[in-house]
């Protein structure tokens, strides 16, 4: 029987499902392509049609897993002219995903701590720390906007309050990952949201 190519892109969908579901549990090294195929109900072939290796898949799960932390960086960019909405709603949505969104949830179990880097994911390393420039780059334009504008009193550098900022949010995020009963996200974001204008210099 002839594939469509709606079958074909629901077949990657379900590779890419059930891959999400092993690297964030089990962890790279023991997640196979024979037990991916498994879980997703098909053999490897397909997996091979989409993808041409683990690491390619690998790199392929991160990138779908991640679309709403891309969407969000696009959007707050968007927010310009009103930076401190545009960072309190980045800080926000970001813990919202984190406690609310499975699959947000699962890109930094699996980059946090379920994968050992290795020089094969040399294209993936390259894409996260894009990524993460990124968002570095977003707080700091927000935070330059925000000191020209007088909505923030501080005389610390932009570009050393975009990288605080990330490696706030990146904290807590760790934390919360590594001991989920150490305390409720969703009861602590108001006040880590609070806490971040006091790093920040506004009251």
């Amino acid at each position: 029987m002839r594939r469509t190519k709606e079958d074909a892109e629901r077949t990657r969908q379900t590779v890419l499902e059930a891959a999400l579901k092993l690297f964030s549990r089990d962890g790279y090294s023991l997640t196979t392509l024979s037990r991916i195929a498994k879980e997703a109900g098909c053999s490897r072939g397909p997996i091979y049609w989409h993808f041409e290796n683990k690491d390619d898949l690998y790199e392929a799960v991160l990138a779908y897993s991640q679309e709403p932390l891309v969407a969000l960086v696009a959007e707050c960019a968007s927010m310009r002219e009103t930076p401190v909405e545009a960072m309190d709603h980045f800080i926000e949505r970001w813990l919202g995903l984190l406690a609310n969104d499975r699959k947000y949830r699962q890109s930094f179990e699996i980059l946090l701590n379920k994968t050992e880097l290795t020089d094969g994911m040399s294209r993936t390393l390259k894409r996260e720390r894009a990524l993460t420039k990124s968002i570095i780059g977003l707080f700091r334009d927000l935070v330059g906007q925000a000191v020209e504008r007088e909505l923030i009193s501080t005389k610390e550098d932009p570009e050393d309050l975009g990288l605080l900022s990330y490696t706030y949010l990146m904290g807590i995020t760790q934390t919360w990952l590594f001991s989920p009963k150490l305390f409720s996200l969703k009861q602590e974001t108001a006040f880590f949201r609070r806490q971040f204008w006091v790093l920040l210099g506004r009251d």
